[in-house]
């Protein structure tokens, strides 16, 4: 194990590109002693944490097109796109059973970023110490308006990239001198603004919580002086960065399995790539 923060952006289905990453990984041995990981993140990073190389893209890819995991009928019946009851009990517990015992034994410490409604700071939930760690995920893994919130102790939560969409400042803080991001994004790419129609559905589901509110407006901003940031990390070689090499055509809700596929194994080859690079990052 490398002692070493692994930082995991969310991105929703474009986390096909983290999942094919983490299954190289997974099939080197090689795991990092922190894990954090964001919205999607959170979930593909969970896969990593139980040693099933492959899960997330059997799920993602096998049921994207399945009306009881995604849809309008979910938002319309649950009041979420991504039908979580069916990921977590029915895909999680009888089709493609998540490996709970190696989850909860796995030495790594693994930590999810959620949002707080009411605060609209990021909070931070760690494998070990959370009442709920797959509450967590759940929340952290919750988009705004197409999601519902998540109770945890009794505060309200969702998506983490709400707040925090990249958490490498916190590995930083944290005193540790290897860290690897893996996002989702190419180089140079910039949230430039928040579409109005966008705005003003915020605007609306959100009037009670205004401190979230002001997270969700400041997300293209923050984001944009992130990636400036994580540029110069890299420059000077205090970070080490695997993301995708050309511009992702994945929306959130994508349902061509063509192109997740093609995503995933994006992520595989860039890894592949970068393995003996990384190797000597680690090594210094």
């Amino acid at each position: 194990m490398e002692n070493g923060a692994l930082i995991l952006e969310g991105g929703s289905l474009r986390s096909l590109f983290t999942s094919g990453v983490l299954d190289v990984f997974m099939e080197n041995d090689l795991y990092f002693s922190d894990v954090t990981g964001v919205s999607a993140g959170a979930l593909t990073g969970a896969n990593y944490i139980s040693r099933q190389p492959g899960r997330t893209a059997k799920i993602n890819i096998g049921f994207v097109n399945d009306r009881r995991y995604l849809g309008l009928n979910n938002l319309l019946r649950h009041h979420e796109i991504f039908n979580f009851d069916f990921l977590f009990n029915e895909i999680g517990r009888r089709i493609l059973p998540m490996d709970f015992e190696s989850f909860h034994n796995a030495p790594e410490r693994f930590t999810v970023v959620a949002t707080n409604l009411e605060s609209g700071e990021a909070e931070y939930f760690e494998k070990h110490t959370c009442s709920d760690i797959f509450a967590a995920i759940r929340a952290s893994s919750s988009m705004p308006v197409l999601s519902k919130a998540v109770m945890i102790d009794g505060q309200r939560y969702l998506d983490g990239g709400c707040a925090m969409a990249i958490p490498y400042q916190r590995a930083l803080d944290g005193g540790f001198e290897k860290i690897v991001l893996v996002l989702t994004r190419e180089q140079g790419y910039r949230k430039l603004y928040t579409p109005r129609p966008v705005l003003r559905a915020y605007a609306q589901y959100f009037r009670h919580y205004p401190n979230f509110l002001r997270a969700l407006y400041a997300i293209p901003q923050r984001y944009d002086r992130q990636q400036r940031e994580i540029d110069r990390l890299k420059a000077c070689g205090r970070i080490f960065v695997i993301r995708p090499q050309h511009p992702v055509n994945v929306s959130h809700t994508e349902r061509d399995t063509e192109k997740l596929t093609a995503l995933y194994h994006d992520g595989r080859r860039e890894a592949e790539r970068q393995l003996d690079a990384l190797r000597a990052y680690l090594a210094k």
